[in-house]
């Protein structure tokens, strides 16, 4: 952020009085601008013993796989959330949604709200942000394509907890990597770990 939407004055960092950390002031009218993590929404779409994947047809991670997620918009429940984006990525509708993992990606500024959900009926189709959308039996997942650290940590928990049969409500941390600052594959969690 360089100007201040208000009054289109240059921004300075500095840390206001009263405060712990620096933040954007406007340099004219003086207006904080504070900036916060993303909230990140999606589902795990189920239906009997498998998972719907999406194939991704946009970037960051063209071509390879994911669940159905992404920003939450203004105006939204996290739940609503994640209804829209299973249905803007792969033409499902999901009902009976619960909460299931919450996932803090401190060094990127994002917060990951996953849900479980069953899908309505096995009706899905490719969309404009994902060019495949398939079930997946757990042995079929391709996980040497997943797109995305936060979406592969989701499905192991997933499948871990399938296999106790049980599903808490969970959070997890994902750890920057020094073996790709994209995040998008390896997850530096010990061994063993969920």
């Amino acid at each position: 952020m360089n100007f201040c939407p208000y009054c289109g004055a240059p921004l300075v960092l500095q840390i206001p009085e009263g405060d712990d950390r620096p933040r954007y002031r406007c340099s004219a009218c003086g207006r904080v601008h504070y900036e916060n993590p993303k909230v990140v929404v999606g589902c795990i779409p189920l239906w009997e013993d498998k998972i719907l994947l999406c194939r991704r047809n946009i970037e960051p991670q063209k071509g390879l796989w994911t669940l159905p997620a992404g920003y939450l918009e203004n105006g939204e429940t996290v739940k609503e959330g994640a209804i829209r984006e299973t249905l803007e990525e792969s033409g499902a509708v999901v009902n009976s949604l619960h909460t299931y993992l919450l996932l803090d990606i401190v060094h990127i500024c994002q917060i990951y709200l996953m849900f479980l959900g069953q899908l309505e009926s096995p009706n899905f189709h490719p969309t404009h942000e994902s060019s495949e959308v398939a079930l997946f039996a757990e042995k079929d997942v391709p996980w040497d394509a997943v797109a995305f650290r936060a979406i592969e940590k989701t499905l192991r928990c997933y499948f871990q907890d399938r296999a106790e049969g049980r599903f808490p409500f969970r959070n997890r941390q994902i750890h920057r990597s020094s073996h790709d600052a994209s995040y998008a594959k390896y997850d530096t969690d010990p061994p063993g770990r969920r």
